[in-house]
């Protein structure tokens, strides 16, 4: 067949029903969304109907899958850029006033003065616990106590702690 061929309607119309269903799976098995997947089928035989002078019958398949995949990987690209600059954009207009950046020194400075004034024992379990994320069990293993120890000083130590703070539940 020469490559006229393909323009006609009665050979555009047998490469449709030939490859169609399996174009639209493929597309919808990359989108994960029918919709998406049926409009880029459109525009795919729209491409081809547009390049039908260039495209052989016997190429018709790779040239259509090739601009399915090609159409999949521009929306996956814009998508991405839509995520960076949605990204960049928080970023840009997270505003920290002045006030707020006062508020959490002395914040930061009350919790580091509430740990340091625990006694000896509680602030070594709390660390281990809220700063080393060690679970009770492995802070009674390393301490050599038990775990209802590590339970009753842990107790103690927030206790203490919401104190100095001036924490209200």
């Amino acid at each position: 067949m020469n490559k006229r061929n393909l323009c006609s309607e009665t050979l555009f119309q047998k490469a449709f029903f030939e490859y169609a269903k399996d174009l639209k799976r493929f597309l919808f098995f990359k989108f994960k969304d029918m919709e998406t997947a049926e409009d880029i089928l459109q525009e795919s035989f729209l491409k081809l109907w547009k390049n039908c002078e260039k495209v052989t019958y016997s190429k018709v398949k790779s040239y259509l899958f090739t601009i399915a995949n090609n159409a999949f990987l521009d929306v996956k690209k814009h998508e991405k850029v839509v995520r960076d600059y949605n990204k960049s954009y928080v970023e840009q207009n997270k505003t920290v006033s002045p006030e707020f950046l006062i508020i959490e020194k002395e914040f930061y400075t009350k919790v580091e003065r509430a740990i340091a004034s625990l006694p000896p024992k509680q602030r070594e379990v709390f660390i281990m616990s809220k700063i080393e994320k060690l679970k009770y069990k492995e802070i009674a293993q390393k301490l050599d106590i038990s775990v209802k120890a590590v339970e009753k000083r842990m107790h103690q130590a927030l206790k203490s702690f919401k104190e100095r703070i001036d924490y209200k539940i």
